[in-house]
């Protein structure tokens, strides 16, 4: 079986046999509940062509996923003295709820997509804001993860995401513990194991300490208090674990900003691609996208799901977010560093230069496209070959040789919010 791992620095997922792994995912949460097997397989397709490498779906879903039955009428577990019970997953009869999870998910490998797989939405185990029902304790949560992990053993499209966007209290911590326990002794540790945080904090917070975790993710969320700033958060994450991270739940495309769609304002094609070029520019392992009305497989068009789900399937955001594994992928991967040096800071809002280099090559992106000063000098090399990449297009496009040997103003083409660049530095021999 193919097997997903941690490269041997520390910083990147690769496969085993050494080739690089860029955790490209969309956000598909109600995916297993709410789209039937055609429907399935229209989203795993056009994820696969715009260059996804995973999706993010949940198990027992948000949209009341114990009480709510699938497309098929069929629900995940069975009822034990009228609760709904983890250890009782409910297999009788054709179509049930788990032989269409299983159906999905080696549909994703037909289309060669990783399924990153949470076992449970929080409000299963944590309600605070949803609505349940709480059915989890570590005892049971231990079982059920037991089951999870013999069941999909075999799959090698497989990540675990534990969690699901709720905080971990003392009791909380050690339900997941006895899960990624289950999980562990069920799969013979096939799999990498993640946690996905709740908004505006990073599985760092919880799980620092849990030997368990393979990578480390943030949850940087849809308002303003994260949103410009997701690069602090990756490169705190950076400095405090010495494990693989990334965003698993950044800005989505066209979701209301800050939750209120009486604002008027739905986050754009380039809120998302700032997301995701501060990030991995950052040194973040891969990325994750998301639409809010993709997540919810939303059916109806409203004010706060604008689109239905298949409108919003090839939105520019979606289409576009391809080109960074490209671009990451097109150079040598895993000697990227971010080089903070690299450029002549710009910390106003919205103007953060991310910068990092590579054997034989640097990268500065301009989220806003607005001239900057770079110290070439700090590349090993005497000329470098200059290009302009345009996130929108995916193309590059050379424009200069120069000596790499002072500092010099770069000036991109264009400049706007909707206007953002990235410099490409090539070392020529």
């Amino acid at each position: 079986m193919r097997k997903l791992s941690v490269h041997k620095d520390g910083r990147f997922l690769c496969w085993e046999d050494g080739e690089p792994f860029f955790y490209l995912a969309d956000t598909a949460w109600e995916l297993f509940h709410r789209l039937d097997r055609e429907e399935a397989a229209l989203y795993l397709r056009e994820r696969a062509r715009q260059g996804f490498t995973a999706v993010q779906a949940v198990a027992l879903a948000e949209f009341e996923g114990l009480t709510v039955p699938n497309a098929y009428g069929r629900l995940p577990l069975k009822q034990t003295a009228g609760d709904y019970d983890p250890c009782a997953p409910d297999l009788d009869g054709e179509y049930s709820y788990w032989d269409h999870v299983d159906y999905v998910i080696d549909l994703a490998a037909q289309n060669g997509l990783v399924v990153a797989l949470l076992p449970t939405w929080g409000d299963k185990f944590n309600r605070l804001w949803g609505k349940g029902p709480e059915v989890f304790n570590a005892e049971n949560a231990y079982a059920y993860g037991l089951w999870l992990g013999k069941r999909y053993r075999d799959r090698w499209n497989l990540i675990w995401m534990l969690g699901g966007d709720r905080p971990l209290e003392e009791a909380h911590r050690r339900l997941i513990d006895r899960m990624a326990e289950g999980i562990r002794e069920g799969d013979h540790g096939n799999h990498l194991i993640t946690f996905h945080p709740p908004g505006g904090r990073a599985s760092t917070d919880f799980l620092a300490d849990a030997p368990y975790i393979d990578f480390h993710t943030a949850q940087t969320g849809h308002d303003t208090s994260k949103c410009y700033e997701s690069y602090l958060e990756m490169r705190r994450m950076g400095q405090t674990c010495e494990k693989p991270f990334l965003d698993s739940e950044p800005r989505y495309e066209d979701h209301p900003a800050c939750f209120n769609a009486s604002y008027g304002f739905y986050w754009r094609p380039e809120d998302v691609r700032h997301n995701a070029y501060w990030d991995v520019l950052e040194g973040a392992c891969g990325h994750t996208y998301g639409n809010h009305c993709i997540w919810s497989m939303n059916r109806q068009a409203g004010d706060y799901f604008p689109y239905t789900w298949r409108e919003a399937l090839t939105h520019p955001g979606a289409e576009q977010i391809g080109w960074l594994r490209r671009l990451r992928l097109s150079r040598d991967y895993f000697s990227y560093r971010p080089d903070e040096g690299l450029v002549r800071q710009d910390d106003a809002l919205m103007g953060h230069l991310a910068a990092g280099q590579g054997k034989g090559y640097a990268y500065i992106y301009s989220p806003l496209g607005l001239p900057f000063a770079a110290h070439l000098q700090r590349i090993p090399a005497k000329h470098l070959k200059a290009s302009w990449f345009d996130p929108r297009s995916g193309q590059e496009t050379p424009f200069a040789v120069l000596p790499a040997l002072r500092d010099t103003r770069f000036v991109p083409p264009t400049s706007g919010k909707d206007q953002d660049w990235l410099l490409i530095l090539d070392v020529l021999a």
